[in-house]
């Protein structure tokens, strides 16, 4: 649904998408998650477990990792006398990991839900270079009295913080492999700005076997990027998501976002945008998705493929 959940986001995997939906918990729920991003480039997994604590508030734990392996090291393919061997290349992997712990609870003087991660961030970059960072992240979720659902997610909410320590013995023979290319140590400290989504979502009935559930969101940045909308301190860009469900069991998504402006190679800037499109599967409290992103090639990223699974506990009580 092109990230269009965090109005409508509950169960294990609103420690993600937005930690207040955590308090919807009924029961134990467990999720994992497999996409292979950018044509089988690059490999995210997900592994999630929430469990309420009473009957307003919740628990979260997630892990992540986003990677991509078996690059090819050829810092060292020219030797020191200038012949190619290519006994020399050696695979590397570059790796970003995330243990995240969620808590939710309900507010008691009105339909408002609150949650909050805490979240440690551990990259590395082969033997080259590996850092450590932590952040936080909140979410809010509303629901009207005419059944509007209405959600807020800022991420990295008081700035991340990532440190890294680099090898410089690794880093000198990259210096020797590409002498004269003004290579100079990086910077050890990396931040990541906040960043906050805000979205609106409806779920409607037709029949006693057909619902829609729709959601609209707008995504902000705090910096000048290639959003729709752009400024020199702010940025945003909608996606909007739709859910068709039959007898609650059977789900066709789609969805649309990243809009951009994308600058064109003959020159001027054209708008790009990325569709999706899902399928979901509920039997028995076994939930399973699979979604295709960038249909048709439409955005400048490449297609990616996501497989999910969900258990929840509450069906075997």
């Amino acid at each position: 649904m092109a990230n269009a959940v965090v109005a409508a986001s509950s169960g294990v995997n609103s420690g993600y998408w937005n930690p207040a939906g955590l308090a919807d918990l009924e029961d134990q729920q467990m999720a994992i998650m497999h996409a292979a991003y950018f044509a089988n480039i690059a490999n995210y997994d997900y592994a999630g477990f929430a469990l309420p604590l009473d009957k307003s508030s919740a628990f979260g734990l997630s892990v992540i990792r986003f990677g991509v392996d078996n690059i090819l090291n050829t810092t060292q393919l020219i030797d020191n006398q200038g012949n190619i061997n290519y006994d020399n290349i050696k695979l590397f992997s570059t790796a970003d990991y995330a243990l995240t712990l969620s808590y939710a609870k309900r507010l008691p003087m009105m339909d408002l839900k609150i949650g909050g991660n805490a979240k440690v961030i551990r990259r590395v970059i082969g033997d080259f270079a590996s850092s450590w960072g932590f952040g936080f992240d909140l979410g809010l979720q509303y629901t009207s009295q005419n059944n509007w659902h209405y959600g807020l997610m800022v991420r990295d909410i008081t700035t991340t913080f990532n440190t890294w320590s680099i090898d410089e013995a690794a880093f000198a023979t990259i210096q020797d492999a590409v002498f004269g290319q003004n290579q100079s140590l990086p910077e050890n400290t990396e931040i990541t700005l906040p960043k906050a989504q805000f979205g609106m979502a409806k779920k409607w009935a037709f029949r006693q076997d057909l619902s829609l559930k729709s959601e609209i969101d707008l995504n902000i940045r705090f910096a000048q990027t290639n959003d729709l909308f752009s400024s020199q301190s702010l940025s945003a860009s909608p996606a909007i998501g739709a859910e068709l469900g039959y007898l609650d069991t059977v789900f066709v998504r789609l969805g649309a976002g990243n809009f951009q402006q994308v600058t064109q190679i003959e020159g001027g800037q054209a708008t790009g945008f990325q569709p999706n499109l899902g399928i979901g599967f509920i039997f028995k409290g076994v939930a399973i998705d699979y979604a295709l992103t960038d249909i048709g090639d439409q955005s400048t990223a490449l297609y990616s493929n996501v497989f999910s699974l969900k258990i929840d506990w509450a069906f075997f009580r």
